[in-house]
């Protein structure tokens, strides 16, 4: 069966398009939803004539959308690992929602030319096919979503920022500790030293208690001297009063 497509049907027909299909899907499916009608020479012209109309109004309508989306940029975020390749994907339908998000303008997904979805990060330059001749360009970047902390990841991390002066004070204290150790090394040393100073004090103190006696002495011998002149003395006197009484 011959028919005139009054939309567009992805993979099947255009528009305006005249065609021949099958039997069953033009009664039980294109006609009943008004997406075709049967190819009837009347009902072919009027509908190639309002075909027309509805694609220059179609074009005047993509040419301003045009003009509006020409070097928009868009930004998206997404999660990466290593060497900046997503762990996921950035599709069309992704590029559509945010360009409308930026615009505020409806954009069809199938009209972004994007050969197969974004795995990596970085600015690309992609094309819509909005008509015939009608292909605005627009920026896209996809750039690194920060990984959102969890609770537990949280409380490590104040728990860190705790730990952290006394950390610190830790690696003070073990700084301080040679300069301690070696300090009582000193002190260790000297130790042996005084221990000797002292021995020698003590030895001098015992020769000078030794000596003492000895000083005393002297003084006994001087006075055993003095008395035994005074005994001499006595009995020369004697012996001259006994001289004197004799005469």
């Amino acid at each position: 069966m011959k028919v005139i497509f009054l939309q567009d049907i992805p993979n099947v027909a255009q528009a305006g398009q005249v065609k021949e299909v099958a039997d069953g899907y033009a009664r039980n499916y294109l006609i009943p939803r008004k997406l075709a009608a049967l190819a009837q020479p009347n009902a072919v012209s009027q509908i190639e004539t309002r075909t027309r109309k509805m694609e220059v109004h179609l074009t005047a309508e993509m040419k301003d959308l045009a003009s509006q989306i020409e070097g928009k940029e868009v930004s998206l975020k997404a999660k990466a690992g290593a060497k900046d390749k997503l762990y996921g994907s950035i599709t069309s339908a992704d590029i559509a929602a945010e360009l409308q998000n930026v615009t505020g303008l409806e954009i069809d997904k199938r009209k972004i030319e994007l050969a197969e979805p974004i795995r990596q990060l970085g600015s690309y330059e992609i094309a819509l096919k909005l008509g015939k001749d009608i292909a605005p360009r627009i920026k896209v970047t996809v750039i690194e979503e920060e990984a959102e902390e969890t609770p537990v990841k949280k409380e490590k991390k104040a728990a860190r920022k705790k730990a952290a002066p006394k950390a610190e004070e830790k690696a003070a204290k073990e700084k301080k500790a040679p300069k301690t150790a070696k300090k009582a090394t000193k002190k260790e040393k000297k130790a042996p030293e005084k221990e000797e100073k002292a021995a020698k004090e003590k030895k001098k103190a015992t020769k000078k208690v030794a000596k003492e006696p000895a000083a005393e002495k002297k003084p006994k011998k001087a006075a055993k001297t003095t008395k035994a002149a005074e005994k001499k003395t006595t009995k020369k006197a004697a012996k001259a009063k006994k001289e004197e009484k004799t005469e």
